[in-house]
């Protein structure tokens, strides 16, 4: 049997469907690079304009694939990742609408369409994301419902009435959706790992090499919130360790993964205890961040000899971990002999200028390790300069940030200073993590951005172990010509308080955002099972969370059982009041059949029961309805709801 052509598609419905496509897109393209995304979006717009009138000619089809094509290459690569394939699926929904013909056509692109913005959910789940999404849903119903309609060859609902139908259809849904989020048990661990992505995310990595650390610096965006119960560590206190760095071959400082497999000594802790919650942003990759020095690692993450914190599993989405962290009194008193050669090396044939005025304080200090890492310091006050306008070092970049640039930011300022360290024959390192933060004046809790990632220094001396060196710190305030927070202030002009309001509209929708973030990003297995809490029921198994939502997901079906077995309701109120006449007589066996007409009906109902009074009643409907008689519809629809089969109606 060959199938029926599909009806030609109306330019509303066209219209209706274009929108649906553009707001599925919209939630993707803001999570794709900026070149993809444009490319995308003009293709979008190209295929969309030429597609109006006429079919897109083949030759140009092909055309724009291949650009999306090369351009997802060039900017992705070959490998194969979370956005590599969401921008695939970007680039053939760009191109689909050039295939939009019929009604058949129609439903095939806006079924397509709704994978988008549920697509887009694997790159981010924040609440413009959600909105984005929901509000490219309600547009593919009312496209829907428009297609519908044109293929029924029934006129269109107002706008408003559209609405209200999609809007009844998604409240229908929402008690099952509600209770399948809270209640289907959630696994600790997911069955199979999420792809990772291609383009990486700015953050902590376990290298640093010249200039690779100012994309990271200039991105504002949250890394971490932090909240304290009890003591808050003071500015001082406040670096978050991260990857430690020893081995150095002239250029690029990379981490020791002898070090990673070794279990960390014990160290001797201050009386001072921070108890704090970091909820730590996705990034991709495994690396933790705590306070100097985490007392212990939290479940699912381990802790190395450096005392750098992982997690087990990547940062694909938002987590959250409790931790305690001391300032130590004494950090590895005795230095193991292999580290000492480790955190000693320097490659040979690099900063010369370096080595020779290390050795030269040296032979000044004597056995004094402390003084030379004072004069070190004081050289930094007297004569260095803060900035982030610095030129990429050369072979020799101690040698180049030491003697002729002196000003750079923590990536030359450590490194420069540990290497000086290691000339000096005392062991150093290289830490990286983030310093300081900004208090939330709305929640009370610390926000640590991408931009405070920060790089320091430790030396070892005997006696104390690992000491933290901040030789950046040493520069003095009045050399300080150019920050991140001066570059962020540039906008504000004319003596206006510009950036005081933006930072208060800034720590607003932050702590709206972390609201989000509790409330359903971090709503785990663990918050699961304690959902009842308040109730006085510790936690819930699994067997309990399932027939929680077996008892819930029947009344919710249920529901809408009942809700769809009403059917839809008719428009015109006069109809419904006939309507619900009919139902009246037919509990008594006398309901309307379908092949009589009204006044049909009401002769026989009067002949078998005289003086019923339905004949006159039925008379002034057809009247109305079919007739055009002018008539009180108030008085009619009042004598309809008022209407009763008669005691004596019954056969």
């Amino acid at each position: 049997m060959s199938r029926l052509p599909s009806p030609p598609l109306g330019s509303h419905a066209r219209g209706w469907v274009l929108l649906t496509t553009a707001l599925s897109l919209l939630p993707l393209l803001l999570q794709l690079p900026g070149v993809l995304a444009g490319v995308f979006g003009a293709t979008a717009l190209i295929v969309a304009a030429l597609s109006w009138r006429r079919p897109v000619p083949l030759l140009l089809r092909l055309l724009l694939i291949a650009t999306m094509l090369v351009t997802i290459y060039w900017q992705m690569g070959a490998s194969p990742g979370r956005d590599t394939g969401c921008a695939l699926l970007t680039a053939m929904l760009a191109i689909k609408s050039s295939e939009l013909r019929t009604l058949r056509d129609a439903r095939s692109l806006l079924g397509f369409a709704l994978f988008a913005p549920f697509a887009a959910f694997l790159l981010d789940q924040g609440p413009t994301t959600l909105l984005l999404a929901t509000t490219a849903v309600i547009c593919a119903l009312l496209a829907l419902q428009r297609l519908a309609d044109d293929d029924a060859g029934v006129a269109a609902l107002p706008p408003a009435a559209q609405l209200r139908t999609v809007g009844k259809l998604m409240l229908l849904a929402l008690p099952l959706a509600l209770s399948a989020f809270w209640l289907v048990p959630r696994l600790g661990s997911p069955l199979w790992g999420i792809p990772d992505r291609v383009v990486s995310r700015p953050g902590l990595s376990d290298r640093m090499e010249p200039g690779a650390w100012i994309d990271l610096m200039a991105d504002d965006s949250p890394a971490l919130r932090a909240q304290f119960f009890g003591p808050v560590p003071a500015p001082e206190q406040r670096y978050w360790r991260g990857p430690v760095l020893t081995r150095f071959d002239g250029r690029t400082w990379t981490r020791s993964n002898r070090q990673q497999r070794i279990a960390p000594s014990a160290f001797e802790a201050g009386q001072v205890r921070w108890d704090y919650l970091i909820e730590y942003e996705a990034s991709d990759n495994r690396q933790l961040v705590a306070l100097d020095l985490p007392l212990s690692a939290p479940a699912d993450s381990q802790l190395d000899a450096d005392y750098s914190l992982s997690s087990n599993r990547s940062l694909t989405a938002l987590t959250r971990w409790r931790m305690q962290s001391a300032p130590p009194r004494s950090f590895q008193s005795e230095l193991p002999e292999r580290l000492r050669r480790q955190t000693l090396q320097l490659p040979d044939g690099f900063n010369p200028r370096t080595r020779a005025l290390a050795k030269q304080w040296r032979a000044d200090a004597g056995q004094d390790d402390a003084a030379i890492v004072q004069r070190s310091l004081e050289w930094i006050h007297r004569e260095f300069a803060y900035t982030l306008s610095t030129p990429l070092a050369g072979r020799h970049g101690a040698d180049e940030f030491l003697f002729d640039q002196k000003a750079g930011f923590c990536e030359h300022f450590s490194s420069a200073f540990v290497v000086l360290m290691r000339a000096a024959d005392i062991p150093a390192r290289v830490v990286t993590g983030y310093a300081g933060g900004v208090r939330n004046r709305y929640g009370d809790y610390w926000v640590v951005r991408k931009m405070d990632a920060h790089a320091w220094a430790e030396v070892w001396l005997a006696g104390r172990g690992w000491v933290r060196v901040d030789p950046t710190a040493a520069v003095a305030p009045e050399r300080i010509y150019d920050t991140l927070e001066d570059r962020l202030d540039q906008g504000n002009a004319g003596g206006l308080d510009l950036a005081g309001r933006w930072d208060s509209i800034q720590q607003f929708g932050d702590w709206m955002r972390r609201g989000w973030n509790t409330a359903f990003l971090s709503f785990d297995a663990n918050r699961q099972q304690q959902l009842l809490r308040p109730f006085g029921i510790e936690r819930l198994t699994p067997s309990q969370l399932i027939a929680l939502f077996g008892g819930f997901a029947v009344l919710a079906l249920g529901l809408m059982a009942w809700l769809l077995a009403r059917g839809e309701r008719q428009r015109d109120p006069l109809l419904r009041a006939w309507h619900r006449l009919d139902r009246r007589y037919a509990r008594l066996g006398l309901g309307r059949e379908p092949h009589e007409s009204a006044n049909d009906w009401a002769r026989r109902v009067e002949l078998r029961h005289p003086g019923s009074g339905l004949l006159t009643l039925s008379q002034r409907f057809t009247d109305a309805r079919y007739a055009g008689a002018p008539f009180d519809p108030v008085s009619l629809l009042a004598d309809l709801h008022r209407h009763r089969p008669r005691p004596g109606a019954r056969p």
